[in-house]
């Protein structure tokens, strides 16, 4: 299976790189450029790419307003990876926040960014939670978030909430199966009965409303 990919950067120098680096593999293609994330609706709707990389700063529309927007208006939405300079600028956590599927440094090598957009298709499992862990830290109080107080009311059982602080650690549904001594099937069986309870898109925006409750302690 083909992953299309489609390209939102204000730098041609950015978009040129990252083209060459995925085009260079056999499973994914480069459908097409976009210089501001004010472009990418109507290129979503015709294109239907896969995974949008999508930089977070743009002068007319922002990845942010530009997530929103895709999630908001398109039928069956691509997944979004934000690209950055900075891991812990408040612009990508309020993008994840958005919506955003996760996000990718641009200082990356090109193994990472091959493997980023492989797993943000796939949806297996957040990217860098580390630094995600820092962003919350840094700028997931800063403000009220009504996601986390979803997962107040969400009742997830013991096992449900031991998956959730798995996921939020960012490991896969294979890693958690191991840790948890369970299939990978129980596993995704669990993961779907948490995004459900929580009312979120995916795994991403599971573990933002993990971090925002205080469910899971970004220290």
């Amino acid at each position: 299976m083909t992953l299309s990919v489609l390209l939102v950067d204000d730098e041609p120098l950015v978009r040129a790189g990252l083209r060459a680096i995925l085009e260079a593999q056999p499973d994914i293609e480069v459908v097409g450029e976009a210089a501001d994330g004010a472009a990418v609706i109507p290129l979503v709707r015709r294109l239907r790419p896969t995974v949008v990389a999508m930089d977070v700063r743009m002068p007319l529309l922002d990845g942010i307003e530009a997530t929103r927007a895709v999630l908001r208006s398109v039928a069956d939405p691509p997944k979004i990876l934000v690209v950055t300079t900075f891991e812990n600028d408040e612009y990508v956590y309020e993008a994840l926040r958005a919506g955003a599927d996760g996000f990718l440094l641009k200082r990356a090598r090109p193994t990472e960014i091959v493997h980023a957009v492989r797993l943000i298709a796939e949806g297996e499992s957040l990217l860098f939670p580390a630094a995600v862990r820092a962003l919350a830290g840094a700028h997931g109080n800063s403000t009220a978030r009504p996601a986390g107080d979803a997962l107040a009311r969400a009742a997830l059982t013991e096992r449900e909430g031991a998956v959730l602080r798995l996921m939020a650690r960012g490991l896969s549904n294979a890693e958690i199966a191991g840790q948890l001594h369970v299939s990978t099937e129980t596993v995704k069986t669990h993961v779907s009965a948490v995004l459900a309870k929580l009312g979120a898109r995916d795994r991403t925006q599971a573990v933002i409303a993990a971090y925002e409750s205080g469910f899971v302690s970004p220290s």
